[in-house]
């Protein structure tokens, strides 16, 4: 029998063929089998719309929510300042010039309606006086005459022109006594005149000296400085200074909140009076609410800040975090198909809370971006 031999190169041949074949084999099996899984873009840009692929991480990082029309109801914040009621409050001036005699009540104390605050002796008021005495005897004297005259005319005695003469006295010395006692009744003399000339300044009102500007013994000559103010502080108001564009938000029995410099916790109110005229220097009308104050926390002249809210209407609200702020402008990221955004930019109203009023570009119905909406702000 033959022996075969098997060289060297024809070896190498058979070698190379199999490794060929494995490399075939493998590279059969790697087609046949799933592919090795490529980088996957976070974003694509298809002109103005965005598009995130099925394999993107921003899918599980982005929440999208759909907003809706609701009632709002925005804040707006006025500066306001703690006023005495106008009509609880009276400044006291001495309607003559003359020396203070006495002052019955000093700052702080309490006052009735009636009592004595303090009294003037005016020169003037003893020529009022004077006056007045002598129109009374004047008058008197005028009655006697024509009841006279009436009963000599029903004897045939007088005349009927010294009748209508005496008549005519009489009436003027009537109107000359009530003027008289009227001037002296406006200067604050009592029943019976006023002896001395001494005026007496009683309170109208019921309160407390708030204010005192003389000592007894000085010289008043000015009519129209108050000498004193009487006020009841048991009825305060409160009054906001509201801007011309704040005026279709006010209303008579809005709510308001009322933080003052001086205490840590708020106070609610409601508006009672909006002005009808607006101040020519400010430009701002008045809106005033009453506050009871019988613990007398509420000082006039305190410092306050008035939170109101405006009349409610249907709007958009979206969260702060839904709007990417790009240079001047506001935007959102709006969802036009599953997974594709725009961005729309936004005219935006109050805020309210944690989140805005969108005024324009939006529709109710619409999916946005509420979270984490920066990632596409590419």
């Amino acid at each position: 029998m033959k022996k075969t031999t098997i060289t060297k190169p024809i070896l190498l041949t058979t070698l190379g063929l199999a490794t060929l074949g494995l490399s075939g084999w493998s590279l059969y099996g790697a087609h046949a089998g799933q592919a090795p899984a490529a980088d996957v873009p976070a974003l694509v840009h298809e002109g103005e719309r965005l598009r995130i692929p099925e394999q993107s991480p921003l899918r599980r990082a982005l929440t999208i929510s759909a907003i809706d029309t609701q009632q709002i109801a925005a804040p707006f914040t006025l500066p306001a300042l703690v006023e005495a009621d106008p009509a609880r409050l009276v400044k006291l001036t001495s309607p003559l010039a003359g020396r203070i005699v006495s002052i019955s009540k000093q700052l702080g104390d309490e006052v009735k309606a009636g009592d004595v605050l303090f009294s003037v002796d005016a020169p003037d008021m003893a020529q009022a006086g004077a006056d007045n005495a002598k129109a009374q005897a004047a008058l008197a004297l005028a009655r006697r005459n024509l009841a006279r005259q009436r009963e000599l005319a029903q004897s045939d005695i007088a005349a009927g022109r010294d009748v209508e003469q005496a008549q005519s006295d009489f009436d003027s010395a009537s109107a000359e006594a009530s003027r008289a006692g009227a001037r002296l009744a406006q200067l604050g003399a009592q029943a019976g005149g006023a002896a001395g000339g001494r005026i007496t300044v009683r309170s109208p009102i019921a309160g407390r000296v708030v204010d005192l500007s003389a000592a007894a013994g000085a010289y008043w000559n000015d009519a129209t400085a108050p000498l004193m103010t009487v006020a009841d502080l048991s009825h305060v108001f409160i009054s906001a200074n509201a801007q011309e564009k704040n005026l279709p938000q006010l209303y008579v029995g809005q709510q308001a909140s009322i933080q003052l410099d001086a205490w840590p916790q708020p106070v609610n109110g409601q508006v009672r009076y909006i002005g009808e005229m607006l101040d020519a220097d400010t430009r701002t009308v008045k809106v005033r609410m009453p506050f009871e104050n019988r613990d007398g926390r509420l000082k006039p002249g305190m410092f306050a800040e008035a939170t109101l809210l405006a009349r409610p209407h249907d709007g958009l609200l979206v969260p702060m975090a839904a709007v990417i702020q790009s240079g001047f402008a506001s935007r959102a990221f709006v969802e036009v198909k599953p997974w594709q955004f725009e961005a729309r930019e936004l005219k935006l109203g109050a805020q309210i809370g944690e989140q805005v009023e969108v005024l324009s570009g939006l529709k109710a119905g619409e999916r946005i971006v509420t979270k984490d909406g920066v990632l596409l702000n590419d």
